[in-house]
């Protein structure tokens, strides 16, 4: 081979082909004639240098190859003729296809997974993140240490060695397979101490203030609008995985009203399943946020699918209880193209009907970020009603928020309670609660008086139906 052996998984400046199969279920990535757009986007991310692609429509995977045995001739007069030093292949390759494709192109070749992980261990900058992202390298790794290595002859025994140690000896793919395992035991020892701080800073920073965290597919422009409402900081950039840090600001809501706002790692289509287990402690800011902004391209063709993909992975990891505000980002790009495209479906008329609620912005030009920060007020504070709190003097740290963040009319004291007229929210109540308060609202105890206030809403009778769905609900498959 032309290249480092099999376990150099860097790819940087190289050289490279893509290569995929296309089946019938795959219609939706390759609706627009690029079936690998995604994936060449992320070979750009990772600084590789594209040189050639190669696509193959088939029923199903070759069990031996990936690709039929005629393209894989073709792949590799392609890779000579381009003088390419690595083929990257848009599905998750097994160890002996890996072996075998790599025996027939002579080059190195690595996977969609591979790839993505490349791309995040050059971008992995805290500690929390190099542990999480060498744990999903080695748990990658380790099943294809056949595949990777060809010293693979036995270590010998014998006398300099010690006594117990002559006879045939191991192979050194056991050797490796051990200190792999070791090492993805010691490194998630590490990473629990790291992931146990970072759920003791969420659970309390959610207890003390309201939290919003923003999700969607890479590169929908999320740090960008973190940026555009906080005092910024977040690294953005027109590419995937630009961000892998969970970072959190403060956001001015107006009203004297603030959130805590955080700017998560991007979802991805197929993304491994190793990454989304080790970064779950960095995802922790998704699962226990009060309200979460879904941040859409619009602009890109491939949106609604992108929207999927996103809802999907938030039920993996069991973010599905707050309230969740779709958010179309990059609405100029998107009104560029229905002039230019006036039959286009995905347009944004479309997208207003079929996700009802959701706020049209641009955050690079700050487009439509006052009516998003009302609807996260809104969010925050909930329907606002009058009402009588009585509150134990020794409360004084719930009776300093209400006077703080409430509209308090009128109060009165007696020797161990105050009792305060205000117009407040749902909110102001569950934070006095949180407090471990044990007052009485409209003489009645919280919670009984929580919900005579604000019951809770009826259960919705008709299923909200997907934008991916109703834009093809007549069989087109573009999404």
């Amino acid at each position: 081979m032309e290249t480092g052996r099999r376990g150099d998984g860097s790819v940087q400046a190289e050289r490279a082909v893509l290569a995929a199969v296309v089946l019938p279920s795959d219609s939706p990535r390759g609706a627009h004639g690029k079936p690998l757009a995604e994936l060449r986007a992320l070979a750009d991310s990772a600084g590789v240098q594209v040189v050639g692609e190669i696509v193959q429509n088939r029923t199903g995977f070759d069990g031996r190859t990936c690709l039929g045995k005629g393209k894989v001739a073709d792949l590799a007069a392609m890779v000579n003729e381009l003088r390419a030093s690595v083929v990257v292949f848009d599905h998750e390759l097994s160890p002996s296809q890996l072996r075998n494709i790599e025996k027939a192109v002579s080059r190195k070749v690595i996977d969609r997974s591979e790839l993505i992980l490349d791309i995040f261990a050059n971008r992995a900058t805290t500690k929390a993140a190099q542990l999480q992202v060498e744990i999903a390298q080695l748990e990658y790794t380790a099943p294809r240490l056949r595949a990777m290595w060809s010293h693979l002859g036995q270590v010998t025994g014998g006398a300099p060695v010690g006594v117990g140690t002559r006879g045939p000896g191991e192979q050194q793919l056991e050797i490796d397979r051990r200190l792999v395992s070791a090492r993805i035991t010691a490194l998630k020892r590490e990473l629990a101490q790291v992931q146990a701080r970072k759920v003791r800073e969420v659970a309390s920073r959610c207890a003390e203030h309201f939290t919003v965290g923003i999700v969607g597919y890479t590169n929908a422009g999320k740090s960008t609008l973190f940026n555009a409402v906080t005092r910024g900081g977040a690294f953005a950039n027109d590419q995937l995985f630009a961000t892998l840090q969970t970072r959190t600001e403060a956001w001015n809501l107006g009203g004297g009203n603030t959130v805590m706002l955080s700017d998560t790692v991007g979802f991805i289509q197929r993304l491994p399943h190793h990454l989304v287990a080790s970064f779950r402690a960095t995802l922790e800011e998704t699962v226990h946020a009060h309200v979460l902004l879904v941040v859409v391209d619009a602009s890109d063709p491939n949106a609604p699918s992108q929207l999927a993909t996103v809802r999907e992975v938030l039920a993996s990891i069991g973010a599905t209880s707050q309230p969740q505000i779709i958010v179309l980002n990059k609405v100029d790009a998107l009104r560029v193209r229905e002039v230019a495209q006036p039959e286009d479906p995905r347009s944004l008329e479309a997208w207003l009907v079929a996700e009802p609620g959701c706020v049209a912005i641009s955050a690079a030009r700050g487009d439509g970020l006052d009516l998003l920060a009302e609807r996260v007020k809104s969010c925050m504070l909930g329907e606002i009603r009058e009402a009588s709190v009585t509150l134990p003097l020794r409360d004084a740290r719930a009776i300093d928020y209400l006077e703080s963040r409430a509209q308090v009319t009128d109060r009165t004291y007696d020797e161990s309670h105050c009792t305060l007229r205000a117009r407040l929210s749902r909110r102001h109540m569950d934070a006095i609660i949180a407090m471990g308060s044990r007052g009485r609202i409209n003489g009645l105890e919280m919670h009984e008086g929580m919900a005579q206030l604000w019951p809770a809403p009826p259960q919705r009778s008709a299923p909200r139906i997907p934008l991916h769905e109703r834009l093809h609900a007549d069989g087109d498959s573009d999404a």
